[in-house]
């Protein structure tokens, strides 16, 4: 049983390392991409209108919610929200459980 546990830790973990490794691949596209588009940018009109970033600005949004999946970053519910909820329900049921027999 503890073997399974370790395996399932690890990958668990492998997941989360992909997941951030994507983080940061994308980010650094994002960063050569934009620059090569602001360099079109001032190239083609020396930035009186800077076009550019508007794909700076719907990437960069894209990118946010990808980072906060990535690190897990919710200021909503906190770190052991989940854990707290699961627990919660599992002990409602096993109280529902416990009503219904006679």
């Amino acid at each position: 049983m503890e073997t399974s546990n370790k395996g399932n830790k690890y990958y668990k973990a492998k997941k989360r390392v992909g997941e951030i490794k994507k983080f940061y691949t994308g980010l650094m596209m994002y960063v050569i991409f934009i620059a090569f588009l602001a360099g079109i940018n001032y190239y083609t009109n020396e930035l009186r209108y800077p076009w550019f970033l508007w794909a700076a600005f719907g990437w960069g949004i894209g990118l946010f919610f990808q980072g906060v999946k990535a690190f897990r970053w919710n200021p909503f519910y906190g770190k052991d929200w989940e854990d707290r909820k699961i627990k919660e329900f599992m002990n409602k049921d096993n109280n529902e459980d416990d009503t219904l027999r006679f």
